[in-house]
């Protein structure tokens, strides 16, 4: 009897060391730092463990710190095991080699490409390899009012034409302006609204060989419609803050904006409350409200939407097959709870578990938004709207991420070369062809350092 217990609690001890030995740590830098989002994501973590036997150590990491604390930690050779980055980071992370990005590419091949909304998984690819795994993103909008565009008989503004004729429609200041363009160089959301409309016109600032492009041709069709869009605004250094403002007063036929306004518009938030009426919480304006991702322009008859992709990168230093089953994890089981961090800002990237299932996307469509108050997406918009701006994603677009030059567009981007010069020719200092001239020796010139 004894020698039977002996073998069983020797059988058992074993068990529980191999057990042991099959559980690891894994660490998990993330962008997502808020407190509450922190708590979703351990949430998301412990039940990986439960499942699993792995432990999940998150490190919360703030955007701006990211490449600076990436490039050290590589260096260290003390990277994380699965790593939160923007689409900025794709390439210049891959040739570094800071990625794994084999595995990154098993997991997506795994899950199914097909799954993955192209645009996202367009960005990541690199020498038929895709180097990060999408996990959420955002495409920018035309918001406008439908209502008015119906009313004047106006089609949609997914077109420069149509934008044109919308403003020369609906123009009508100070009761409502055309609408509202960013003329404050200093804000980075000036560069978001010339890339997006950049990229309706087919022009970008770097050739394929990372060279500036001398083409003006297009350019200079961006700049006329730039200052189109100022001489249909107020007076004054206009940003993102004005813009929503004049919108959610009913003063503004058209603005560009994030999804983030999703939410307000449905009178969710005390702090930028709708203002066309006596009622904050209205959702009048949100029904009269519609949504374009896809503008095209004079040299891109198919038209282009501006999107912002999150990625989660096997990194060089990984415990690789444990990294992998996290973040199938996260994209499959813990997608739902992934997305509730702020499902106004993080759209699906995958739609379901297999390729043409929605499942993801209507779960997306239920989960709470807002801040003072809380509604599913689904409550305040229609189904089409919905499915409208999701796909935006498929089809969304960054400089120099179809050449290979993200990181010399990215290069342009922050240098602000454009906004400052655009506000130059707006202030009526520069005609456009010395504005188009003057762009591209300001991007030589910073191109040569």
């Amino acid at each position: 009897m004894k020698r039977k217990t002996t073998i069983l609690t020797g059988l058992m001890l074993s068990t529980a060391l191999a057990g042991a030995a099959s559980a690891d740590t894994i660490r998990v830098w993330t962008m997502e730092v808020q407190p509450e989002r922190m708590e979703i994501q351990q949430q998301m973590a412990d039940a990986f463990e439960a499942s699993t036997g792995h432990v999940v150590e998150l490190i919360p990491v703030e955007e701006s710190d990211i490449q600076t604390r990436a490039t050290a930690a590589f260096a260290a050779g003390d990277l994380p095991d699965v790593l939160n980055h923007t689409v900025q980071h794709l390439l210049p992370y891959a040739e570094a080699g800071l990625l794994d990005t084999a595995a990154a590419d098993e997991v997506v091949n795994d899950l199914g490409v097909d799954t993955f909304a192209a645009g996202p998984i367009r960005m990541a690819s690199s020498d038929g390899e895709i180097v990060s795994i999408p996990t959420d993103g955002w495409t920018q909008m035309v918001v406008y009012r439908n209502d008015l565009f119906e009313e004047a008989g106006l089609a949609a503004p997914t077109s420069y034409d149509a934008i044109r004729a919308g403003l020369e429609a609906l123009h009508n200041p100070p009761e409502m302006y055309g609408f509202v363009a960013a003329t404050k160089i200093d804000e980075g959301y000036m560069m978001q609204l010339i890339e997006h409309l950049s990229l309706a016109t087919g022009y970008t600032p770097v050739n394929a060989d990372g060279s500036v492009n001398e083409d003006t041709t297009n350019l200079k069709q961006l700049l006329e419609m730039y200052q189109e869009l100022v001489a249909a605004s107020p007076e004054g250094d206009l940003y993102w803050s004005q813009s929503r403002e004049l919108y959610l007063d009913g003063k503004a036929a058209m603005i560009i904006w994030s999804p983030s306004i999703l939410d307000e518009l449905g009178g969710l938030r005390d702090s930028a409350p709708v203002t066309i009426n006596d009622d904050p919480t209205t959702k009048e304006l949100a029904g009269n409200t519609g949504f374009a991702t896809m503008v095209s322009g004079p040299g891109n008859a198919d038209g282009a939407a501006w999107s912002d992709v999150r990625y989660m990168g096997i990194t060089a230093d990984a415990n690789t097959e444990v990294a992998q089953e996290f973040v199938k994890f996260l994209l499959s089981d813990g997608y739902g709870d992934w997305l509730s961090q702020a499902p106004e800002g993080k759209f699906p990237v995958r739609t379901g578990p297999e390729a043409g299932s929605s499942e993801y996307e209507a779960t997306w469509a239920g989960l709470d938004v807002g801040v003072d108050r809380k509604a599913p997406l689904g409550d305040i918009y229609p189904q089409q709207v919905i499915d409208d701006i999701v796909a935006g994603l498929s089809v969304g677009d960054r400089w120099g991420v179809e050449s290979g030059q993200l990181a010399a567009a990215s290069t342009i981007i922050n240098s602000q070369i454009m906004s400052k010069v655009i506000r130059e020719m707006t202030d009526g200092d520069l005609s456009v062809d010395e504005a188009a001239d003057k762009i591209v020796a300001e991007h030589k010139a910073l191109m040569a350092n």
